[in-house]
């Protein structure tokens, strides 16, 4: 080991106590959940300890490890979220002691939870590709435990998608970090970046690799067409391992998606339109379904993956604006935070309101939060915060993120049809933060202003002792932390001037003034539009009454459009496997050694697979690869998705190498 060994600490001091926490939860239960806090609060102390330093270039490298290395560092960006990182853990590990009392499993449920904050750390705190990629999949891995911790068939069937989603997008990581490796000599971060300011290559292979690393790292974002996990992972997992994967595991994905726009393509207008049109879609799409959802969770995941398309924008814009991409860079950054820190409190109100009724349905809680003021004073802070209501730390990066586009409108001096396309892309930004109002309003109704009439004495009974003291610090000091963000937005500048070195960025041009009439009318128009989506659609289209004239509500979404269900899985189980036979068949005819790392490489994951090809597909194969091939098939969602994938690896190598 070489360079600070503190920072090597924090990445291995989790992932090492998760496995002591398990030993000590055999012999004491209330000193293994003590032991979790105190490892998280001491990663966030240690973190935050690292603040006088920034400026000296903090890394850390672990020389020996699996022959390759990890490499780490810090700077103001990694700082921030690896403080923001431990932060989130602490506050969830905090309500864990109280929302896991009633659990089975929970020592295995706190192991994983600390292994993956090992993980998540560092992924955050890599300099290079190849310690991302392998701190990506501790991450993975660890993670599955947390989401099908209840072992219920519902949430076993989430966590299928989950892990298999993972799979597919690190596989695919892997090829495009192995295409940069050959292409460009290096997987370190900077050295990336320096070789691309005068690349005199072939561009387009670059972007291949780009593209390919792009959805690995989208996977895990939550990016649109592959967000198909969220919605599902998000409900059927505890709440606070949901506040974790909304808050923190889809920033990794962003964070890859940020190393990839800055350091391979940075000021490149091509890319940023790209992922523009990737993060609208997202954006839009996240916040429309949200609408329809009558689950609290399911309504919180869908809208962290609009909220993902809100920062892809910022993204996307840092490279369409070029050198003037300052706001851009700014906004994204911030409303990461933002977006961490306010999922961190609704998850957790949700986990308040499902561990006193052990429900999730509108129609089920309704009524639960009247007569709990401080649970309402809770859930407005995020409500609020994530609405962009002006005073609360949404407002200030949705207004940054909105100056980006109209900024880049302004330097049109034509009526083309850029421009017009620009002009459609801010006004699907006022009606995604419309559509944002709508859903938070309609949450916040239900839970708190209406009454349920089979079950409100039993609501109000909650009254007085519906959550421990433990539990209301762990949520009201997130909960002011937005409100003062939002107050005093200065606090949020000097949060992007730190953290804006890791993109590349400078400051603003000129003072952003957030409180002007311009800005303050932008976010009137998105907050007005939510009024009317709420009480013209909402309230006519998604509440039905009984023979009783009693309301209720429901999802009109229609249950045959489904990604996941009406595509994704019938592609996979009936179409993969038989691409899969034809790459066996391919790799069969190649020379002997390439065949036989095919079989080694098939033999090691051989547990994987069970059911015979042939339930899917016939395989018109002969020979050992025929008996491989049907031994490595099964209809289970990501073992089909790991034998594709592998095939597909392999083949791409080869494709490469040649």
């Amino acid at each position: 080991m070489r360079g600070n060994l503190i920072l090597i600490f924090l990445v291995f001091f989790p992932i090492i106590s998760g496995f002591i926490s398990y030993i000590i939860g055999r012999k004491n239960r209330d000193a293994r959940n003590y032991f979790a806090v105190f490892v998280c609060a001491l990663e966030f102390v240690l973190i935050l300890s690292f603040f006088n330093k920034l400026n000296e270039g903090i890394h850390g490298t672990w020389h020996e490890f699996a022959g390759m290395g990890l490499n780490f560092g810090i700077d103001g960006f990694r700082y921030i979220y690896g403080g923001i990182t431990a932060f989130m853990w602490l506050g969830t590990s905090m309500f864990s002691v109280e929302y896991f009392k009633h659990y089975r499993n929970r020592n295995r449920y706190y192991m994983f939870m600390l292994i993956t904050l090992g993980g998540t750390l560092g992924v955050l705190f890599s300099i290079d590709l190849i310690t991302t990629f392998i701190m990506f999949e501790v991450m993975s891995f660890a993670s599955y435990v947390m989401v099908v911790h209840d072992e219920k068939e519902k949430t076993k069937k989430a966590a299928d998608t989950y892990i298999a989603v993972s799979l597919f997008g690190g596989m695919i990581m892997l090829i495009g970090i192995m295409l940069i490796n050959h292409d460009l000599g290096t997987t370190n971060f900077l050295e990336i970046s320096n070789i691309m300011e005068n690349y005199q290559g072939d561009i387009s292979q670059i972007y291949v690799a780009a593209i390919l690393m792009m959805v690995g790292f989208g996977s895990k974002a939550g990016m649109f067409p592959i967000h198909i996990w969220l919605p599902n992972a998000h409900p059927s997992a505890p709440a606070p391992a949901s506040a974790l994967l909304s808050g923190i595991l889809t920033k990794t994905g962003i964070f890859g998606a940020a190393v990839i726009s800055t350091n391979l393509f940075l000021y490149d207008e091509f890319w940023g339109m790209g992922i523009l049109v990737f993060g609208l879609i997202t954006m839009f799409l996240g916040a429309f379904l949200a609408l329809f959802s009558i689950d609290i969770k399911k309504t919180l995941a869908y809208s962290s993956v609009s909220q993902i398309g809100f920062i892809l924008v910022g993204l996307a814009m840092e490279g369409i604006l070029g050198e003037h991409n300052a706001l851009a860079i700014r906004g994204a950054l911030l409303h990461m935070v933002n977006h961490s820190l306010i999922k961190l409190v609704l998850f957790m109100v949700a986990g308040v309101v499902y561990m006193n009724l052990h429900e999730l349905n509108l129609n089920k809680v309704r009524g639960f939060g009247k007569g709990k003021p401080l649970l309402l004073f809770i859930f407005a802070m995020g409500a609020l915060s994530l609405a962009g209501v002006p005073l609360w730390s949404g407002y200030i990066s949705k207004t940054l993120l909105h100056e980006s586009i109209v900024e880049h409108i302004w330097e049109f001096t034509s009526y083309s049809m850029e421009a017009r396309f620009f002009q459609f892309a801010e006004g699907l930004f006022m009606l995604t933060g419309g559509l944002t109002a709508a859903y938070l309003l309609k949450l916040f109704v239900a839970i708190f202003l209406e009454d349920n009439i089979e079950t409100q004495d039993k609501n109000d009974s909650f009254n007085k002792n519906y959550m421990s003291k433990l539990s209301t610090f762990g949520l009201i000091v997130p909960a002011i932390i937005l409100f003062v963000l939002g107050s005093f937005p200065n606090i949020m500048d000097r949060i992007g001037k730190m953290g804006q070195e890791f993109f590349f960025g400078h400051d603003p041009a000129h003072a952003v003034h957030y409180f002007n009439f311009v800005n303050l009318k932008g976010a009137a128009i998105s907050l007005s539009i939510g009024f009317i989506v709420y009480f013209l659609i909402i309230r006519v289209f998604f509440i039905a009454y009984d023979e009783n004239g009693n309301s209720f509500y429901v999802d009109p979404w229609p249950k045959k459009i489904n990604l996941e269900e009406g595509i994704y899985r019938p592609l996979i189980n009936f179409y993969f496997p038989s691409i899969g036979g034809l790459f066996a068949k391919t790799l069969g005819n190649l020379p002997s050694k390439i065949g036989n790392l095919e079989v080694n490489l098939f033999q090691k994951v051989d547990a994987f697979y069970i059911e015979q090809m042939t339930h899917y597909g016939e395989i018109r194969e002969e020979g050992r690869y025929k008996t491989i091939v049907e031994k490595l098939s099964r209809k289970n969602f990501q073992s089909s998705l790991m034998q594709f994938s592998i095939a597909l690896v392999i083949i791409l190598i080869i494709v490469a190498v040649i």
